[in-house]
Parts: structure tokens; sequence; C-alpha cells
């Protein structure tokens, strides 16, 4: 099974921003996504990772919270892509679009 998360998770109060930067708050949500060892694509509006389960990917959502619990009001978008069948598509996906754009290029 593949799950693919695409989320966004930011604090919109003032006791957690640095004027219009949430930059060091988005930083603390990367460094725990990536020590978590999770497959992960940072974008510039919002980050994407792979999991096995909805378990696993719900638990990076909990754990990205737990660095900005101190904020009195966080904003978080979550969207998901659950494949049954497939492995390895936050590379195969982007891969498989490639693969068509080359096509038609030498076409």
């Amino acid at each position: 099974m593949s799950i693919l998360l695409e989320f966004s998770m930011f604090p919109i109060s003032e006791n957690c921003r640095d004027g219009d930067s949430v930059s060091a708050q988005v930083s603390k949500v990367i460094d725990v996504i990536d020590r978590s060892g999770v497959s992960y694509q940072l974008t510039p509006m919002g980050t994407i990772i792979e999991t096995d389960t909805l378990k696993e990917a719900l638990a990076i959502i909990e754990l990205a919270y737990e660095q900005l619990k101190e904020c009195d009001r966080v904003y978080s978008s979550l969207k998901f892509d659950i494949r049954n069948s497939k492995q390895n598509r936050l590379k195969s996906k982007i891969a498989s679009v490639e693969k068509v754009l080359n096509r038609e290029v030498n076409h």
C-alpha cells in the first residue's frame, strides 16, 4: 500500500510568527519529518510524504503538530492519495509524467 499525503501546517497566531514569516516553525516540522525516516518532498506550498499505512501518515501529522503546540492557532490542510497496489509513488508518479513529456518533445 502507498499513502501519499500532501499537507501544509503552520501557525497563524501572533505568538508564533516573526512578522509575516513562519520559516522557523515550518523548519521544526520538516526536521521531525526528516528524522522520522519517511520519504518526503518539500515544496513551496507544502510537503508530500509517502508511507505504507494511513496510521503512519497520521502519526507524522501528529508529530508535526507537536512541533507547533505552543502556538495559539495552527492552520493545516491535508490531501491523501491512497493506492493498494503500488509503492514508491513519490518518485514514480513524477517519472511517469517526465517519460510522457520526453516522448512528446522527441516527436
